[in-house]
């Protein structure tokens, strides 16, 4: 890294462009051939590497479109195995590639449907196991996108899960019901897979087995999470709802799981897992959701895949393991390879084939990358932070909590022993007696002194408790003074304990008043006492001796009431002490709030920093993404500039272009601009990503470079008119291109720049381009695909047809007919069916031969715009099928004719030759655009003179079948005399006369006839010297004096395409 930044920049940014295309072709070429390969037609498991290469695809790109654009062109329809490999890889994608794979698959939602219900309605073995795979992708997909927090993999904690069930009971009830219906596709694949195993006797050790087996690897990851989600959901549900209401419910898991430890335990005996896979064993018994106790019983089950690394094996060409970083660029750049598109062979490397921008973009993606991960890494340890403070917060309130329950059940306990006071107290007033000696004055002043000292005990364990809960909110302030994020939380609970410490204080006083109350009350008592004691002492003034006893008994109250009000004096004292600590408490709180305060203080200051770096970062992300962006605009304004000066370019009035391929250029132009405007509008709402602006903008700039070079080069060969309009727009489209670019490239006018003007001029260019198409063609080009094989597929059906009304007529005609009759007309018969058969053949080995061109010469396009793009070779072709079939009606017509004497023999002759000459369009048709070594073209030759052969065979039996049916006068003239000869000969002369002039005003009709099929196939009468066009007869055309060689085995001029007549050539 350091060696990299000692380079000098001007060093660092010498990085041909060429270079990231040729990577990008490279890495679209693997993934290709890892497509190709892994998804074929051959009845063997899908290989590991070439999985693995897809899915670092998908991690690489960041989704799935590669694979999807070369998914797309595989011919699933054809053969079930490669649907069924088809199905598996997508089940890989899904399940390990990257996250966004899944809304790539998304979008192809319907054509997996199509695909399953295809194969669904077909009786066959694969077909049913790609009709049930196809609709565990589409259960799959949908739940995954419904519940984006788990991921396709399954792969999730149980809090996550909680989390996606939420606390409602209801979506709860419908997450289970889905995770069921989920499952059940996994199981019912499965089984099938399984039971058509059992049936067709193939065990897991031969590639036939194996094929079916390897998908279910993915399916037994699928079950093992599937089926911990239902259980942690089944019991969250029976701690919701009644047993009754889930009795369905419980039902269902009990099938389901049987059939899944069915399946678990057939695949563990299988040789083919035992080395890929480690199944989990599941319990005997399914769990009791009826007992909570049973959720700890339950373990998670987990499926191990060891680590065992396929060695890579070259079995193909281009088998070379994909680089994962791409680092020969910058050390090494002699040793990268440019490979230039067609636009470099032509005009030659842009800036000297070196960009120097490049390597400095990469280093601002790698700064980038590095910034991102310590944005990440800073964000973890922050998230990690709260996490553990969250943490310590709930325990602490758990604690709190705990002492407050503590504190509650010691004030229970309190005024229970207040009660028990009371009622001790009433028992005690009850059961005195009345007696009024001293004795029992004294009894009653030891019981309270007794009262007195319970109550004091009781005070003691109050104020040691209250002092312990003091000492717990102490300690609870200063581990609560660590969060920074808490403070409300803080301050709500110091108020709290305040409100207990005043309310234990409240406490303490009531009892203190209820003390003093006690003391008032055995003052009043000790005032009757000592009343009563006045009366006795008056009852008894005689009796001295009774006198000096009370003397006695009153100094004796008198020391138990200084006694008592000592007592009061230290309850006093004791009180203004908890005063006093209690203003302590209340000051120690203060402190700790004001030392939470700081520290909360210092937490923000630090947090500030670290969003003002955030934001520093964040806007040096958007300058790089800006400069990226202008470079882009400047790239892609010497593009369209270099265009527009081949408008000037004297070298270039030479080229030429054809209407189609402008047209074709021009609607890509329109798709792209709808992406630039995509792209800017996305640009706009997240300033911090241009990739999808500058993929848009570089792609625009190619294709609206190509319009104007293209839309020129059509001019050179357009009417006036069209051409100065088709060059003004030309030059308006790189005018309006140019302006757009420009306030793309300016912050202030970012905002308003719109590519709405260029649509305009584009579809001007679009409508100049249709209107210069040749006449004629009436079918969509888009269509020429389906009516290839609609019109092939007539003609077999029609040469069909044929043989069967030749047999039908063979029957007939040896029921109703005998003698020479018979012989001739079964030798007429028999040699037009051989002429069918040939035929038939013909059109098969024609079939054969288009389905070589057409895979041989399509690439990554689908068959239609393989067609389309071929248009005027595909109207050739259907033109030729339809004459084909044509003449063969028309051959069975005239033999039905023949053999019923109805018609003429030489209706028989010219249909032989008009379906020799309609073959000989098709062949020619076929061979223009097949290899010349190709062993079809060979078949279609050898199939051709087959076909004239027996043409030629009709011909002949036609002719001696007239020859010998025909009845010949036998030319007697003995009888006339010289003047009756005479008369006769000049007759003769004067038919044959007639005869003559007959046939010279039919060839003239018949040259009139073809000169108006021409007009009316599109080939004007003035260019037939030329012959641009494949007309019907021309291949054997007995009248022509000059027979040309076909325009289609000639090259058309530059860019040019050959002008076939089209589909309604015959109706």
């Amino acid at each position: 890294m350091n060696s990299i930044r000692q380079v000098p920049s001007r060093v660092k940014t010498k990085r041909t462009e060429t270079n990231l295309g040729a990577e990008r072709e490279h890495f679209d070429k693997q993934q290709l051939s890892s497509i190709s390969k892994a998804i074929n037609s051959n009845e063997a498991p899908v290989k590991e590497k070439h999985a693995r290469r897809i899915i670092l695809g998908t991690h690489r790109e960041k989704g799935a479109f590669t694979f999807w654009s070369y998914a797309l062109g595989l011919p699933l329809s054809s053969n079930s195995i490669l649907s069924w490999k088809f199905c598996h890889v997508v089940h890989k994608v899904l399940r390990d590639g990257h996250h966004n794979s899944l809304q790539d698959c998304m979008r192809h939602h319907s054509n997996i449907v199509e695909t399953g219900q295809l194969w669904g309605n077909l009786h066959d073995r694969y077909g049913q196991l790609v009709a049930l795979y196809a609709k565990l992708l589409c259960t799959k997909m949908e739940f995954h996108v419904k519940h984006s927090e788990i991921r396709a993999n399954l792969e999730v904690t149980d809090e996550v899960l909680e989390r996606v069930a939420g606390t409602d009971i209801n979506n709860v009830f419908q997450l289970t019901v889905e995770v069921f219906d989920y499952l059940d596709t996994e199981l019912r694949l499965a089984e099938t897979v399984i039971r058509q195993l059992n049936t067709s006797i193939a065990i897991s050790t031969l590639t036939s087995g194996q094929c079916r087996l390897s998908p279910l690897i993915q399916v037994i990851q699928d079950c093992s999470h599937l089926y911990h989600f239902t259980v942690k959901l089944l019991f969250k549900l029976h701690a919701c709802l009644p047993a009754d209401t889930l009795q369905g419910h419980r039902d269902r898991f009990h099938d389901q799981f049987h059939s899944l430890k069915t399946f678990f335990n057939k695949a563990r005996d299988m040789m083919y897992f035992k080395r890929l896979i480690q199944i989990p064993k599941l319990p005997e018994s399914p769990p009791n959701f009826l007992h909570a106790a049973s959720l700890a019983k339950h373990a998670r089950p987990v499926v191990v895949i060891p680590d065992e690394d396929e060695p890579e094996q070259v079995d193909d060409d281009d088998d070379d393991p994909e680089p994962l970083i791409n680092v020969s660029d910058v050390t090494m750049p002699s040793m990268a390879v440019p490979q230039f598109d067609i636009f470099d062979q032509t005009f030659g490397p842009a800036n000297g084939g070196f960009d120097d921008r490049d390597i400095q973009i990469e280093n601002l993606k790698r700064d980038l990358e590095l910034l991102r991960t310590d944005l990440e890494r800073v964000k973890g340890e922050a998230q990690r932070y709260i996490t553990q403070l969250k943490s310590q917060i709930n325990s602490l309130e758990a604690e709190l909590e705990e002492q407050r329950v503590q504190k509650q059940r010691a004030l229970v306990e309190n005024e229970q022993l207040r009660m028990e006071l009371e009622a001790t107290r009433r028992r005690n007033a009850e059961h005195e007696s009345v007696q009024a000696t001293f004795g029992e004055a004294e009894t009653r002043a030891q019981a309270t002194e007794q009262r007195y000292n319970k109550l004091k005990e009781k005070h003691t364990e109050l104020v040691s408790s209250h002092a312990e809960l003091l000492r717990k909110s102490a300690d609870t302030v200063k581990m609560l003074s660590a969060t920074q994020q808490t403070q409300e939380e803080v301050e709500r609970t110091k108020q709290q304990l305040a409100f207990e410490v005043d309310r234990i204080k409240q406490d303490a006083d009531m009892k203190l008043e209820e003390q003093k109350f006690e003391m008032e009350k055995l003052k009043r008592e000790f005032e009757e006492k000592k009343a009563e004691v006045e009366r006795v002492k008056g009852t008894l003034q005689s009796n001295e001796k009774v006198g000096e006893q009370q003397t006695r008994s009153m100094s004796a109250l008198q020391a138990e009431k200084e006694r008592l009000m000592h007592s009061v004096s230290e309850k006093e004292a004791a009180l203004s002490a908890l005063r006093h600590a209690a203003q302590l408490q209340q000051s120690s709180l203060q402190q700790e709030r004001e030392r939470s305060s700081r520290e909360l203080g210092e937490l923000q200051g630090r947090l500030q920093e670290k969003s003002s770096r955030e934001e520093q970062l964040q806007q040096k992300l958007l300058e790089e993404q800006f400069s990226l962006l202008q470079g882009t605009v400047s790239e892609a304004e010497s593009i369209i500039q270099d265009a527009v000066a081949k408008l000037d370019d004297p070298l270039h009035i030479r080229c030429t272009s054809s209407p189609d391929y402008l047209v074709s250029r021009a609607e890509a132009t329109l798709g792209s601009i709808d992406k630039v405007k995509r792209g800017h509008s996305d640009y706009l709402t997240n300033m911090g990503d241009v990739g999808g602006l500058l993929r848009a903008l570089t792609q625009f700039s190619h294709l609206a470079a190509d319009t104007i070079i293209n839309g020129s080069a059509t001019a050179h060969m357009a009417p006036t008119d069209h051409a100065d309009r088709l060059t003004e727009n030309c030059r308006g489209c790189a005018t309006q291109s140019l302006q757009f670019l420009k306030d793309l490239k300016s912050k202030a006018s970012l905002q308003r720049a719109d590519p709405a003007s260029i649509r305009i001029v584009v579809q001007k260019i679009l409508r100049l381009g249709k209107e210069l198409r040749p006449k004629g063609v009436d079918v969509r080009q888009d269509e020429l695909g389906d009516l290839v094989d609609k019109e092939m597929a007539a003609t077999s059906a029609a040469i069909e047809e044929a043989v069967r009304r030749i047999d039908e007529m063979m029957n007939q005609a040896r029921k109703d007919t005998s003698g020479v009759k018979l012989e001739v007309n079964e030798r007429i018969l028999y040699s037009c069916t051989d002429l069918m058969k040939a035929i038939h053949l013909l059109v098969l080995t024609s079939t054969d031969l288009q389905k070589e061109i057409v895979e041989g010469g399509r690439g990554a396009a689908t068959i239609k715009e393989f067609y389309a793009r071929n248009s005027r070779w595909t109207e050739g072709l259907i033109s030729a099928s339809k004459a084909v079939g044509w003449g063969a009606t028309q051959m069975v017509e005239s033999a039905d004719k023949v053999v019923l004497h109805t018609g003429k023999y030489e209706e028989l002759i010219v249909c032989s030759h008009e379906i020799a000459a309609s073959t000989a369009q098709l062949v020619a048709s076929s061979k223009v655009k097949a290899d010349r070594n190709s062993t079809k073209l060979t078949a279609l030759q050898q199939a051709s003179r087959r076909v004239n052969e027996m043409a030629a065979n009709v011909v002949a039996s036609t002719k001696t079948g007239q020859e010998n049916l025909e009845d010949k006068d036998t030319m007697d003239f003995s009888g006339m005399s010289l003047i009756k000869l005479k008369m006769e000969e000049m007759e003769s002369q004067v038919k044959v006369l007639e005869l003559e002039n007959q046939l010279g005003n039919e060839r003239l009709r018949l040259g009139e006839l073809r000169k108006k099929h021409y007009d009316i196939a599109g080939v004007p009468a003035a260019d037939l010297s030329e012959d641009n066009g494949l007309a019907p007869s021309s291949a054997s055309e007995p009248s022509s004096p000059k027979p040309s060689k076909p325009s289609i085995m000639r090259k058309p001029a530059l860019a040019q395409k050959p002008n076939l007549p089209p589909k309604n050539m015959f109706r």
